[in-house]
């Protein structure tokens, strides 16, 4: 059973991942490069004119290793994102939904869409309280063990937010109703403020038009937002076309007892 479970994680990962990978190559890395056009323009702008002839001869003499470099960049982007899908896929919706599925609420691909929700908090949206996400090229003034520790930290503290959640639902829903039972759980995520308040401050300086970085930002959640809609979805299409089979695939689950696909 627990093999099934995690095949069908690691096939979503595989899709997700594979969306996500196309969506930086496609469209997040052209933005990366334009941002470094533009760093370098600002600097032939200061007055720089040694550096400027030498920039322009260089370039004139590469224009077919720039097209390689952007091709193996757009290979090494596709290829990460297709790895990072596989290791959120067969470690959340396989390992992970395999021991918890009893517990998450809801029926069905509901329950791949909640894990998809505690998992993007847990991954991405607690610690960003504390590091939101930066684009390239921005110094940071917090060391960069400093900043492992706290994203360690934050997700940690996210993961125990979502836990907290899932029990405060299970307890209220039979006793007071499913509508005031998702409330009650949704009031923990505010927990998640007193550690970024009390974490220390992460000043940021960055050369790049404010305009810029907000979109090169906005980019960095939508992606990983997309990453972990997709991974549900797929996750939830995948289990749904399992159970469809028929009795001859179904066999007991080894966390609640049920007849679940294998």
């Amino acid at each position: 059973m627990f093999a099934a479970y995690l095949k069908r994680g690691v096939k979503a990962g595989v899709v997700a991942g594979l969306v996500f990978g196309l969506l930086m190559a496609l469209v997040a890395n052209p933005l990366v490069a334009f941002t470094d056009e533009l760093g370098h323009g600002d600097a032939h702008a200061a007055g720089d004119e040694h550096a400027t002839e030498e920039h322009h001869e260089a370039s004139s003499g590469a224009a077919h290793d720039s097209a390689v470099s952007t091709t193996v960049t757009n290979g090494v982007s596709i290829v990460s994102g297709v790895l990072w899908g596989v290791l959120l896929g067969g470690a959340v919706f396989g390992a992970a939904y395999y021991f918890l599925e009893p517990a998450i609420p809801g029926t069905g691909g509901t329950k791949s869409y909640l894990l998809a929700v505690a998992g993007f908090i847990t991954v991405s949206g607690a610690p960003w309280l504390v590091l939101p996400p930066q684009p390239p090229g921005v110094e940071q003034s917090l060391p960069t063990e400093t900043r492992i520790l706290l994203y360690g930290g934050m997700m940690v503290a996210g993961a125990l937010v979502c836990s907290l959640g899932g029990a405060v639902y299970g307890r209220l829903r039979d006793t007071h109703g499913r509508t005031t039972a998702t409330i009650a759980a949704m009031l923990p995520l505010g927990l998640l403020a007193i550690p970024a308040v009390l974490s220390p401050v992460n000043a940021v300086e960055s050369s790049l038009p404010s305009e810029l970085a907000v979109g090169l930002t906005g980019m960095i959640v939508f992606g990983q937002a997309l990453l972990w809609l997709l991974l549900a979805g797929t996750h939830a299409r995948l289990r749904r076309r399992s159970v469809d089979t028929g009795p001859a695939d179904i066999a007991p689950s080894a966390t609640d007892g049920t007849l679940t696909a294998d």
